[in-house]
């Protein structure tokens, strides 16, 4: 038999231990569970708002005209000045026609004259008719005279009405209440009726807020009304909320009043306005603002965090942690934000734990050790400002 060297032994030796020290290795631990938190979605009912952008328009715009021709005699205004209805604004140089109201007026007493006499003749004619003293046609005559002079005397009085009327056009009034511009003509200009502008007067409260709605917000609501989910705003004063380029609430409040009768074929969009009391005349045409219209009707809502929502591709996803403490997706259907949450419309039960940190590590199916804690709103019940680029997706909404 042969013995093995030294050398040979010290080898033996080397690979005996190596393979006792591996033999002796146990496999390496799972990684712990990643630490997620979770909560209960707020729940609440839901409002949509529509945003639109637009201006304020006066319900009355009036530019003034003379309805007389003369020289200006007086400007009894200052520019800029709020006037009433009826109030005096310009007069107009009223002697040209008093005198002709007063030579309308003694034609009405010639004729008056001359319809006495022919009834006096008409009376004695009876009387000679009677005894057979004068002709039948005679008396026709004397018969027409009365006639002509009744015709005559109506002719001068409606003279008599036209050179009053004509009179009082020489102060030209305020048509309505509102506010004036400024002056075009000047004291000694001549103005001609129906041609010269005088001035303009514009009407302030209450006051329209013009706008145009997208033909896809225009079919969403006609839908709604369909459904019975939503009145039509033509005939039901849906409420508006104004807020101007300077302000950062809703301030000003009002109702649908008009919306047009066609779709602009060129622009894709219809015309409407609502009507906002001013009654301190702060509002002025021409003014710029963003509006906000009933969107929708009331429905419920869970309310949850923007981050605890994930896009994949084209869907909407929240993690959720089962019973069985492994994270699950839920696709969902979002709306805009309400007390500083996402609105999820639809996918999310009220019972469920929503992921709202630690989504970064997740995966779908995977283990995870859940922390919870209680949703609470970010915000005021009110939605900020956005750009709906389609519909029906609301811009804005409110709890109820």
């Amino acid at each position: 038999m042969i013995k093995p060297t030294s050398s040979v032994r010290s080898l033996l030796t080397v690979a005996s231990l190596l393979a006792l020290a591996a033999c002796s290795k146990s496999a390496p631990p799972p990684p712990p569970a990643p630490q997620v938190t979770v909560a209960l979605p707020l729940q609440r009912d839901i409002v949509d708002w529509d945003e639109y952008v637009g201006r304020f328009e006066a319900i009355q715009d009036v530019e003034l005209r003379p309805r007389v021709s003369g020289t200006i005699e007086k400007v009894l205004f200052a520019n800029g000045q709020r006037v009433r209805a009826g109030e005096a604004l310009f007069t107009i140089d009223p002697r040209p026609y008093a005198a002709t109201l007063a030579q309308a007026r003694a034609q009405v007493a010639k004729a008056q004259a001359a319809l006495t006499n022919a009834r006096s003749e008409l009376a004695r004619a009876d009387k000679l008719l009677a005894a057979q003293a004068i002709s039948k046609e005679e008396y026709e005559t004397k018969l027409a005279a009365v006639r002509s002079g009744q015709a005559d005397l109506g002719a001068a009085n409606a003279n008599v009405t036209t050179a009053q009327l004509n009179l009082s056009f020489t102060t030209v009034r305020s048509p309505i209440t509102g506010i004036v511009s400024d002056r075009r003509v000047s004291k000694g200009n001549y103005a001609t009726d129906a041609t010269t502008v005088l001035t303009r007067v514009v009407s302030t409260d209450p006051i329209w807020f013009s706008f145009d709605g997208a033909e896809s917000f225009y079919l969403k609501y006609l839908r709604q009304a369909k459904a019975g989910e939503r009145g039509s705003s033509r005939n039901t004063p849906n409420p508006v909320e104004v807020q101007l380029a300077d302000e950062s609430g809703y301030r000003w409040h009002g109702r649908m009043e008009f919306v047009d009768n066609a779709v602009d074929p060129n622009s894709g969009t219809i015309r409407a306005h609502a009507v906002i009391s001013n009654p301190d005349g702060f509002l002025t045409p021409g003014l710029f603002g963003r509006a906000r219209l009933l969107g929708s009707g009331t429905y419920h809502a869970m309310l949850v965090p923007d981050e605890a929502v994930v896009t994949d591709q084209t869907r909407k996803l929240v993690y959720v942690v089962g019973k069985d403490g492994k994270a699950v997706q839920r696709p969902v259907e979002t709306g805009p934000q309400v007390e500083g949450l996402r609105v999820i419309k639809t996918g999310l039960a009220a019972s469920e734990h929503v992921v709202i940190e630690g989504i970064t590590t997740l995966q779908p199916g995977m283990a995870v050790k859940a922390v919870l804690t209680k949703m609470k709103p970010r915000a005021a019940n009110t939605a900020p400002t956005s750009q709906p680029d389609m519909a029906p997706p609301a811009s804005d909404a409110t709890a109820k």
